[in-house]
């Protein structure tokens, strides 16, 4: 598979404008990627592609500093970054889809210690860090790392309980904290912030348990079964987990809060992200069949962000990143592994594993730009208009007098490699077991997976007409 690695980084490399180059270069992308990354072979070339593209755009944002390497969401440098131009945002992101990394220069490790040891601002946005950080010690099979930084996640933890937990057991955030400015449900009690606080809460018991910290343990377990208990007693309104307008500092009561007005009152796309930590009772998947809805969420070019029926859909606003309709990848992301994960637990219910790969596979479709001189190349930015294709905060940014050329060519505020390992494969690592469990094709003759490290050991996955054969080599 090297060849077929080989050939994808020439094009790659023939095709870019290399504008904001950091720890490996172009010139060194093969050789990095070679020795680091699990090579796949597969039927599907659109999707094979687009996989080693973003490995190829994942390691142009290893940036090394006095303090070690760092992962940064933009290349060039943005005024609302911290240290060493890094955003916590997409963190959680850079540390799941990094796992699968061989690592063997410590870059992942060292970035969750860059968070948890306060060196980066790890609280500027909304992120799920302490559940990210045992998704990465439990496929690399080691918890050393998690063990040793566990009263750093609880520090984490209780400072956004000081910050935004509500006495009702929900918790407050600002649409823009989450990453997601301007959104239609707006500030408030999003499904967002509840559902990162549940997946902390819960790896954090998990650490503790591990750790003989039964009292630890125990408590997060009691908090994370008292935010889903929130959630389900007041996000789950007309069939969705939606947001509930409310300003902590205002004169609205949390219980008049409840009666949303039509103007905020919407399913949007982060309805889905409780299915990302596996909370919602069974019962609810079948809210996932809306994801292929053509009046809903599924649009020409990807999933809509917002209800494409509410009347404040695409509602124009002068800011260039609105989540009021726009395809971002960062909330495919979080949708298709929502997805992956409702139909291993429950199985299909009017969504299927083939809607799963349609989505999977339009996602990859969206990785293009056309340019100036008609050549399409590999891209991806930072969101998309959902009717004609066109990257939105691009264009909008291109009208304008701006001092950042390309601010978000090879944005890195997504999943795309991971969601080919573990969401189509089936690939993962579970209380020390590896399994294989795909949802590809039923045309599909088979796939391959080399140089897969876990345990700091190297493995080969061939899986053929329904069977998997794991050999380390």
């Amino acid at each position: 598979m090297t060849d077929k690695l080989h050939r994808y980084i020439e094009k790659f490399n023939a095709d870019d404008e290399d504008i904001y180059s950091q720890h490996v270069k172009n010139s060194d992308a093969e050789e990095f990627l070679r020795d680091e990354i699990p090579l796949v072979d597969f039927p599907d070339k659109e999707l094979e592609e687009v996989y080693y593209f973003r490995w190829w755009t994942f390691r142009k944002h290893i940036k090394m500093t006095e303090v070690g390497p760092v992962i940064t969401e933009f290349l060039p440098p943005v005024s609302w970054s911290g240290p060493y131009n890094t955003i916590n945002c997409p963190a959680s992101f850079h540390i799941r889809e990094g796992r699968w990394l061989r690592d063997k220069d410590g870059i992942v490790e060292n970035y969750i210690r860059f968070w948890l040891d306060g060196k980066g601002k790890a609280d500027s946005y909304s992120s799920w860090l302490p559940h990210a950080v045992t998704e990465y010690c439990e496929l690399k099979g080691e918890f050393s790392l998690a063990i040793e930084k566990l009263p750093q996640m609880i520090d984490f933890f209780r400072r956004r309980d000081e910050k935004s937990l509500h006495e009702c057991g929900l918790y407050y955030s600002i649409d823009d904290r989450d990453g997601m400015e301007f959104s239609i449900g707006g500030s408030g009690f999003r499904p967002t912030a509840s559902s990162y606080a549940y997946a902390d809460a819960l790896a954090i018991a998990k650490v503790a348990d591990m750790a003989g910290e039964a009292d630890i343990a125990a408590e997060f377990t009691a908090k994370a079964e008292k935010i889903k208990d929130a959630m389900e007693k007041y996000m789950w309104r007309g069939g969705f987990y939606r947001t509930i307008p409310f300003d902590p500092q205002g004169s609205v009561t949390f219980a008049d809060a409840l009666n949303v007005d039509d103007a905020h009152n919407v399913r949007e796309l982060v309805g889905y992200i409780p299915w990302y930590f596996n909370i919602p009772p069974k019962g609810k998947e079948t809210v996932f069949g809306l994801l292929r809805d053509e009046s809903v969420f599924s649009a020409k070019y990807g999933l809509t962000t917002a209800d494409m029926g509410h009347p404040r859909f695409m509602e124009k606003h002068d800011h260039d990143c609105l989540w009021n309709g726009p395809v971002w990848p960062f909330a495919t992301s979080q949708t298709l592994v929502a997805a992956a994960n409702m139909l291993r637990s429950y199985g299909e219910c009017g969504f299927s594993k083939d809607d799963y790969y349609y989505l999977l596979r339009q996602y990859a479709e969206s990785h293009r730009l056309t340019r100036d001189d008609g050549r399409v190349v590999r891209w991806i930015d930072e969101d998309m208009n959902p009717f004609d294709g066109v990257w939105e905060a691009r264009r909008s940014l291109m009208n304008k007098p701006y001092d950042i050329y390309e601010r978000g060519k090879d944005y890195n505020h997504s999943l795309f490699c991971d969601l080919v390992l573990s969401g189509l494969f089936g690939i993962s690592v579970k209380d020390g077991r590896f399994t294989v469990d795909p949802m590809v094709p039923d045309t599909w003759e088979g796939f391959k997976v080399e140089n897969l490290w876990l345990d700091a050991k190297r493995y080969r996955v061939v899986w053929e007409k329904g069977k998997a054969d794991v050999e380390e080599y």
